[in-house]
């Protein structure tokens, strides 16, 4: 592990990290400009893993919230479709639209005709 000098080998740092990196994949891996900063980072990541798997509550509180069934029922109904979906509409019943850029208004009010509600 430490040669005559007492300096850590490189490969043995190397296999470290590649470990590390197997391990845990989702975290990357940050060069830091001096050894100050970069122990102060390792002692960061190591004190929050540590917390994260102590902790119960951890989970629940770092992951991403889910969508209740009464959460959508109480949204909100989409008013007007997309600009895309109007000009594919208004060229499939023979009116002429252009390839990019706003609408005319009298194709949003022919959209709104057929489509009450």
């Amino acid at each position: 592990m430490w040669d005559a000098v007492g300096v850590l080998r490189p490969a043995l740092i190397a296999d470290g990290l590649a470990d590390l990196q197997v391990r845990s994949s989702n975290v990357p891996i940050v060069f830091c400009e001096t050894r100050q900063l970069a122990e102060e980072w390792t002692y960061r990541f190591l004190a929050a893993r540590a917390w994260a798997e102590t902790e119960d509550t951890a989970p629940q509180r770092i992951a991403p919230a889910e969508a209740d069934a009464t959460d959508l029922a109480d949204a909100p109904v989409a008013s007007e479709p997309s600009t895309a979906e109007v000009r594919a509409w208004a060229r499939a019943h023979g009116i002429t639209v252009p390839d990019g850029g706003k609408l005319r208004l009298e194709i949003w009010d022919a959209w709104r005709v057929t489509h009450p509600g």
